[in-house]
C-alpha cells in the first residue's frame, strides 16, 4: 500500500487539504469544529506526513491540532515549496492547487518531523514576537520625528512613542519572569548569556524561536537557522555561497549578537580579524562569526557547560 501523505494549505477562514497518491481533495474551516473534522478524516487514511505551509501564523492552530491528535505534522518553508512549484511548472495559483503542491513536496522531500513546541514555549514565543514588533514600531515613530516639522506632530509622535516604551518595559518584564519561572529555561539563560555578545534580550529569543538548540548538530542547527552556506555550481563553474531560508527572526538575533561578539568576544574577535586580514569581506566575516556563535551556543547547551575562553 503507498505511503500516504497529506498538503494543507492555510488561509484566515479555511484549509484546502489534498491527499496523495489518491488524489482526494477537500476543504473544511479554520475554526475547531472544522479541525476536528479534519482530524477525524485524516485519522481514516493514517498519513505518513502531513505537511502545513507557514502562512503568517494562521498554521500555528492547525498543526497544534493535528500534533495533539497524533497525526505526523510538519510546518513546511513557503519559498521552498514554491520553488518546488516552478520546478514542476505548475504556474496556476489557487488554494486547492497550492495544497496539491504542499503534498507533492511533502513526498519528493519527506521533511523531518520535529516536536512541537509545547504551549509555555509557544507563549514565550508570541511574547518574543511582540517585542520585536514593538521595537520596529519605536523605530517607525523615531524615522517620522525626525522628518515632520510640526508641533502638533512632534507631540502626537512623542506620546507614542513613550506608550511604546512603557509596553516594551512591560513586556521585557513579562518575557523575564516566564525565563526566570522556569528552572529550565532560567538554566539555558544562564549558559547562553555566558558567551560574550549574548545579553538576556538574544538568550531569551533564541529560547523561544530555537528550542532545537543543544539538540541537533552543528549543520542541522546552522541550516534551521538560515546560516548554513549553499553553493551555485554546474560543471566546472562554480558561483558563490550564499545563505538563506530558515529563521529569519533568529538569523537576525545572531547577526546582532555576532556584531557585538566580534568586537567583546576575544576568540571571536581573533576569528574575524583572521578572516579580514586574509581579505574577506566584512560582512561575509559577520556571516561567519555568526555560523561560529550559533555553534558554540549549541555545544554549550548540548553539553551543559559555560563558555570558557579557549587559549589564544
Amino acid at each position: 500500500m503507498d505511503a500516504i501523505y497529506v498538503g494543507i494549505d492555510v488561509s484566515k477562514d479555511r484549509l484546502d487539504v489534498a491527499v496523495r497518491p489518491n488524489g482526494e481533495s477537500l476543504f473544511v474551516s479554520r475554526n475547531g469544529a472544522g479541525i476536528d473534522k479534519l482530524i477525524g478524516r485524516l485519522k481514516t487514511v493514517s498519513p505518513r506526513l502531513a505537511a502545513i505551509e507557514a502562512t503568517g501564523g494562521f498554521e500555528t492552530v492547525v498543526a497544534a491540532g493535528l500534533a495533539g491528535a497524533g497525526l505526523p505534522v510538519v510546518v513546511v518553508n513557503p519559498a521552498q515549496v514554491r520553488a518546488f512549484a516552478q520546478a514542476l511548472g505548475r504556474r496556476a495559483k489557487t488554494d486547492p492547487i497550492d495544497a496539491a503542491v504542499i503534498a507533492h513536496f511533502a513526498e519528493a522531500t519527506k521533511p523531518q518531523v520535529r516536536q512541537l513546541p509545547d504551549e509555555t514555549t509557544q507563549m514565550l514565543a508570541d511574547l518574543v514576537s511582540r517585542r520585536r514588533q514593538i521595537v520596529e514600531m519605536i523605530a517607525s515613530e523615531s524615522q517620522r520625528a525626525r522628518r515632520v516639522t510640526s508641533a502638533r506632530l512632534k507631540k502626537s509622535i512623542a506620546r507614542l512613542h513613550k506608550a511604546l516604551e512603557k509596553e516594551l518595559s512591560d513586556l521585557d518584564g513579562e518575557i523575564g519572569d516566564h525565563v526566570r519561572g522556569t528552572p529550565a529555561w532560567a538554566e539555558k539563560e544562564d549558559l547562553l548569556a555566558s558567551v560574550p555578545g549574548i545579553g538576556p534580550t538574544i538568550a531569551r529569543s533564541l529560547i523561544a524561536e530555537l528550542p532545537e538548540l543543544g539538540s541537533l548538530d552543528r549543520r542541522q542547527i546552522a541550516a534551521l537557522a538560515g546560516l548554513a552556506p549553499w553553493t551555485r555550481q554546474s560543471g566546472q563553474w562554480r558561483g558563490k555561497s550564499f545563505i538563506g531560508g530558515g529563521r529569519a527572526n533568529v538569523r537576525r538575533v545572531l547577526f546582532m549578537g555576532a556584531m557585538v561578539a566580534a568586537r567583546f568576544n576575544p576568540e571571536l574577535k581573533r576569528f574575524r580579524d583572521r578572516l579580514v586580514a586574509a581579505g574577506k569581506p566584512k560582512l561575509v566575516a559577520i556571516i561567519a562569526v555568526a555560523r561560529k556563535l550559533l555553534t558554540i551556543l549549541n555545544a554549550i547547551l548540548r553539553d551543559k557547560t559555560p563558555w570558557q575562553l579557549k587559549n589564544a
